[in-house]
């Protein structure tokens, strides 16, 4: 017998047939759960990593797509050059990664 036909098969007066329900509840959250939940926290774990760790000289790219070095380092703002004599600060939940790493890669 297989776990489908065990949850299928009912009492006849029908008064037990609830707990199925329970369990098939509980199984959708735990797949819901390692499917989803699980990696997301994983993947915010390893960005705020990259944020405590940033230095200057670090080429960073922030979430509207701006790439750009670290000149300056705040508590909660970053200083970014994005070409000669041009910089701007921005927040540093707004950046999003390293693309040091990736642009090594393509050469």
């Amino acid at each position: 017998m297989n776990m489908i036909s065990l949850l299928q098969t009912a009492p006849a007066n029908g008064q037990a047939g609830g707990w199925t329900m329970w369990v098939m509840l509980l199984l959708i959250f735990v797949i819901m759960w390692f499917f989803m939940i699980r990696p997301q926290r994983k993947q915010q774990k390893e960005l705020q990593k990259f944020r405590d760790a940033l230095k200057k000289g670090d080429k960073v790219v922030t979430i509207g797509g701006i790439y750009g070095t670290v000149v300056e380092l705040k508590d909660k703002s970053v200083l970014i050059e994005v070409d000669k004599d041009v910089k701007i600060r921005v927040d540093r939940n707004a950046l999003q990664g390293d693309f040091s790493e990736s642009e090594a890669a393509s050469k």
